[in-house]
């Protein structure tokens, strides 16, 4: 793994906690941002007319066929902590996204997170691989831990390794998959 990599790895876990032990202040100086304007002043949401900049660090989430509340709670509340917008990478078409963001366009909007998507096609190992390396901007990727991703990533048929980003699985409540004793492999973290 290379040091890049691995320090891209570190800085996303350490800024996923962060927002827990800290004062808003002491979050703020971390972050290397100003001071945070209280959520009833805070922007709304970039419209597709809207010419504000989305923030420059998002969080990756693969969307499967479904999405679990347990995920979209765990995006939000780090997009909120870290001040990210969300990058959502999907195999369904750009109808299926919609509808699967539909139930929570509001709390994004009330947050002040901007969405983007990214419609991908082909093998999806290579394709989310691919797409990923050219999006700089990523920290890291949520996904389902029981989705096709999730489920691949466990059972050991993708390599961490092969994704240039840390993956952050998120598990249903009461569902999450018995590791036991076994870590996980490489960037792959349970949350």
């Amino acid at each position: 793994m290379s040091q890049t990599v691995f320090k891209r790895m570190l800085n996303a876990l350490s800024f996923a906690h962060l927002g827990e032990s800290l004062t808003l202040t002491q979050k703020d100086r971390a972050l290397g941002t100003a001071a945070t304007a209280p959520a009833a002043a805070r922007p709304q949401a970039a419209g597709k007319g809207d010419a504000r900049p989305q923030p420059r660090s998002q969080v990756g989430l693969y969307l499967g066929s479904e999405l679990p509340e347990s995920v979209m709670q765990y995006v939000l509340q780090t997009c909120i902590r870290l001040h990210h917008g969300l990058t959502v990478f999907s195999f369904q078409s750009e109808h299926d996204i919609d509808a699967l963001l539909a139930p929570h366009r509001d709390a994004l909007a009330e947050a002040g997170i901007g969405v983007r998507s990214v419609a991908l096609s082909g093998d999806p190992t290579k394709t989310l691989a691919s797409t990923l390396k050219r999006r700089s901007d990523v920290a890291f990727l949520v996904c389902n831990e029981s989705g096709f991703l999730g489920h691949r990533l466990t059972r050991g048929a993708i390599s961490p390794d092969s994704l240039p980003v840390p993956v952050v699985l998120v598990a249903a409540r009461g569902e999450a998959i018995e590791h036991g004793a076994t870590p996980l492999p490489g960037s792959v973290h349970a949350a």
